[in-house]
C-alpha cells in the first residue's frame, strides 16, 4: 500500500469513489478546482496502481476543516481509513495547526467511531447540513 497526494492523473479515481461513497460528491470539478488552493492539502492510498481512499483538509492560519476522507467499499474495516486521518492530522501539526474541524452525517456511526477513536469530539449538530436534509455533527480535534 503505498500513501502519497494528489495528482490531477488521481482525479477520476477519485470522483468515482466519492460516486460509490457519498450520495452528495464531490464533481470532478470541485475535485480539480482544490488543486488552485495553496490551503488545500491532500493524501490518498493506492494497491497496485488503483487508489482505494483518500482525503482533504484545508488549512487556515492555526485551524484546519477535514473536508473529505472516503475509502472504497472493499477496502473499508482495515483501518484504511484511520492510516487516511492519521496523514491529515500528522500535516495539520506539521503546519502548526491548534485545531481540526469536521463535519459528518448523524447516520455515518463508523465515521464518527473512527473520529471518536482518533481524538475528535462532538461540538454540536448543524441542523439539515446536507442536500437530503439530513444533519452533520461538527466534531473537532484539538492539537497538542
Amino acid at each position: 500500500m503505498n500513501g502519497r497526494s494528489w495528482t490531477v492523473g488521481d482525479l477520476d479515481q477519485i470522483a468515482a469513489i466519492e460516486k460509490e461513497c457519498f450520495s452528495d460528491p464531490w464533481t470532478r470539478r470541485m475535485l480539480a478546482e482544490s488543486f488552485l488552493s495553496e490551503r488545500f492539502y491532500t493524501t490518498l492510498l493506492e494497491e497496485s496502481g488503483t487508489v482505494v481512499g483518500y482525503g482533504g483538509m484545508d488549512i487556515t492560519l492555526d485551524e484546519a476543516e477535514i473536508e473529505l476522507i472516503a475509502v472504497s467499499e472493499m477496502y473499508r474495516r482495515c483501518g484504511r481509513g484511520g492510516m487516511i486521518l492519521s496523514d491529515l492530522i500528522g500535516m495539520a501539526k506539521a503546519h502548526g495547526v491548534k485545531k481540526i474541524y469536521l463535519e459528518v452525517r448523524v447516520s455515518n456511526a463508523p465515521a464518527q467511531l473512527l473520529y471518536l477513536k482518533n481524538g475528535f469530539t462532538g461540538l454540536y449538530c448543524r441542523s439539515r447540513y446536507y442536500p437530503d436534509g439530513e444533519d452533520a455533527v461538527v466534531m473537532v480535534k484539538v492539537l497538542s
